[in-house]
């Protein structure tokens, strides 16, 4: 298979397969990335652990958002290996890394050494996002292109949906330690089809596009920066979901453990679902002739309006009305999961800069993530509720809609040509 050049034609069956196939091995690697890194919430949420590290709410917020420090500080170096040596042999290394730092949380004594193997855990995780989004790039066309993430995204998905409910039951039935080392060794086996069904997409010497793209050139577009604000919006609230949501149902609306585990399993199984759904059905309306722009705008801006119903849950009074705006509003933004990806790594963006960009474009998923867990960690310490905290997502995801309408033009999309680096006099 040519990673590098366009789409295989559909009469090779046998090829069609073997892409999909790989597209498969992509989500259940990045659903892996999201069991590894959402584990710590559900330990967050146990009294043990707290007070193994003596922990404040403020300590928490800093331990949520140790990850994301060095996941952002390693989006562009790594998006440059991708696009210069491949996808293969880079992600496979970064991914063993990353499961044997996660199993050696078991072992941390003190926050310093806890902060550290997140850090750990966050670098080496960084490959995940350009490494996937330069395969999607380079093997699947716009009509195919929402199914595809929405594929890939029903993964990033699941990871949060299941990683809290499976770390919670192993910490019930053994303990927090123990929870860390057997997620972190038991992803491991998934380098298995990696390496056997991917093969070696090194760039030929001959892209010359992919050469000379210009970082600087990219920093200048408008269209990234407004990509960039999406996607901190878009992940603020998914991030607070993944790092706080299990604490706020223990701690404000008094679920044990199993229970929240539940609420948490339905909220990212259905913000899966309907990305899956959304993104086929963005899918069928451009090859139907209608713009592939105004249709993927369209999914985002509703997906964002949905959900801000979060607000709705976080001022009721009412257990059940809570529960249900807290799964309903991140289930709506599905409609904006595969569809804004779709548009800001996809549509918008050449083949020869999706390493660079993407990584450009996750270092504001990044800050999202280092953003979201210490804000809502200082907010709550002021506030002493988790009001406030979610009053701060619904500004966010009305920020997220606005600049998604206004900002995310067309005829502000990159090209070859705009990206090309100056020649060296």
């Amino acid at each position: 298979m040519d990673t590098a050049g366009d789409p295989l034609p559909v009469s090779g069956r046998r090829e069609v397969r073997l892409r999909w196939s790989i597209l498969i091995v992509l989500a259940i690697g990045v659903m892996i990335s999201f069991v590894d890194r959402t584990s710590i919430s559900a330990a967050l949420a146990t009294p043990s652990f707290k007070t193994h590290f003596a922990l404040s709410d403020l300590d928490r917020g800093w331990i949520n958002s140790a990850f994301f420090w060095s996941y952002a500080v390693m989006q562009i170096p790594l998006g440059w290996v991708v696009d210069r040596y491949g996808v293969k042999s880079p992600y496979a290394i970064c991914f063993a890394l990353w499961c044997v730092a996660t199993a050696a949380t078991g072992f941390a004594e003190g926050l310093a050494s806890l902060i550290v193997l997140r850090l750990f855990v966050g670098a080496a995780e960084a490959i995940v996002v350009p490494a996937s989004w330069r395969w999607l790039r380079h093997n699947f066309v716009e009509t195919q292109s929402g199914t595809a993430v929405g594929i890939y995204m029903l993964g990033s998905k699941i990871g949060p949906a299941i990683g809290a409910p499976l770390a919670a039951w192993i910490i019930i039935h053994a303990d927090w330690r123990v929870m860390f080392l057997v997620l972190g060794l038991a992803g491991l086996v998934w380098l298995v089809p990696w390496l056997l069904l991917v093969r070696n997409d090194v760039p030929r010497v001959t892209d010359t596009a992919r050469a000379k793209v210009s970082g600087r050139k990219i920093l200048a577009s408008p269209l990234i920066w407004a990509t960039m604000v999406v996607m901190f919006c878009y992940n603020y609230f998914t991030f607070f979901c993944m790092t706080w949501m299990p604490a706020y149902l223990v701690e404000q609306r008094g679920l044990a453990l199993d229970r929240m585990a539940a609420y948490a399993f339905f909220s990212f199984a259905g913000i899966g679902v309907v990305a899956l759904a959304s993104g086929y059905l963005a899918d069928r309306l451009i090859a139907r002739g209608h713009n592939a722009v105004g249709v993927r705008k369209g999914f985002t801006i509703a997906g964002f309006a949905v959900a801000a119903t979060v607000v709705l849950g976080a001022n009721t009074t009412s257990l059940n009305a809570a529960l249900f705006w807290n799964v309903a509003s991140l289930s709506g933004l599905g409609l904006a999961t595969s569809n804004h990806l779709a548009l800001c790594r996809l549509t918008l963006i050449p083949k020869s800069a999706i390493g660079v960009a993407s990584g450009f474009q996750q270092v504001a998923t990044a800050m999202a993530g280092i953003v979201a867990p210490i804000l809502t960690g200082w907010l709550l310490h002021v506030s002493g509720s988790y009001t406030l905290p979610i009053d701060a997502i619904f500004v966010f995801l009305v920020l997220g809609g606005l600049t998604t309408a206004l900002c995310l033009k067309e005829e502000w999309a990159l090209s070859d040509a705009m990206l090309a680096a100056d020649p060296v006099a």
